[in-house]
């Protein structure tokens, strides 16, 4: 099976190609805006790397959030017009969840939401532990001491710096974003998912009254 997976939920754009466990091209540049000028091309980019023709797709796989409103809703739609035009199936993977894969045991991917918020989940060995939560850091620390018990653990992600200090010995990994190896990499195991966003909380951005 041939996996097309796209990240653009964070501060990161990332694409890669999977044939089935073996990645033949990815490609990723860390970027805060920017990404719906940027993802067309990288995924062009990284299919011509590949050797062959986007026809060759079996699966696209592209992060949902949490993340930024309006970068999660580019990679979204570029999954959705690109599965429709080639008549393959696509499908979302939570972006705690791929942030997760960048370590082994007990991990804690962990977003800065801004306004003094993280958005986080809990991961042990793949499995969820919880389900992705908006928490206050306070929150969040008492979370890692309920779940890890006194384990060793790491903290992945933006949101890692503002828990460093309240889990001393915690392993840490800033990854900027979630790396579409791991997204591809998760989709070809499960071949199926929904493909809508997830917000954990409201826009930030409001009409005028």
């Amino acid at each position: 099976m041939i996996v097309l997976g796209l990240d653009t939920c964070l501060s990161s754009c990332s694409v890669a190609i999977l044939d089935g466990d073996h990645v033949v091209a990815s490609a990723r540049e860390v970027m805060a805006r920017g990404h719906q000028e940027r993802l067309a091309p990288m995924a062009r980019d990284v299919i011509a790397e590949a050797g062959f023709g986007f026809d060759r797709l079996d699966l696209i796989a592209v992060t949902v959030g949490p993340g930024s409103f309006t970068g999660l809703r580019v990679g979204i739609a570029f999954a959705k017009g690109l599965a429709l035009a080639l008549d393959v199936p696509a499908i979302g993977i939570g972006t705690l969840e791929a942030l997760a894969a960048e370590a082994h045991g007990l991990v804690f991917p962990a977003i800065d939401a801004r306004r003094g918020q993280l958005y986080l989940q809990a991961f042990e060995d793949g499995r969820a532990l919880m389900a992705p939560d908006t928490l206050t850091a306070g929150e969040a620390a008492a979370r890692l001491v309920e779940l890890s018990q006194g384990r060793p653990f790491t903290l992945v992600g933006s949101g890692a710096p503002l828990l460093a200090d309240l889990a001393p010995g915690a392993q840490i990994n800033l990854a900027e974003g979630a790396d579409a190896r791991h997204v591809a990499r998760l989709a070809a195991d499960r071949k199926s998912g929904p493909l809508r966003p997830l917000y954990l909380r409201a826009p930030d951005a409001k009409l005028p009254a």
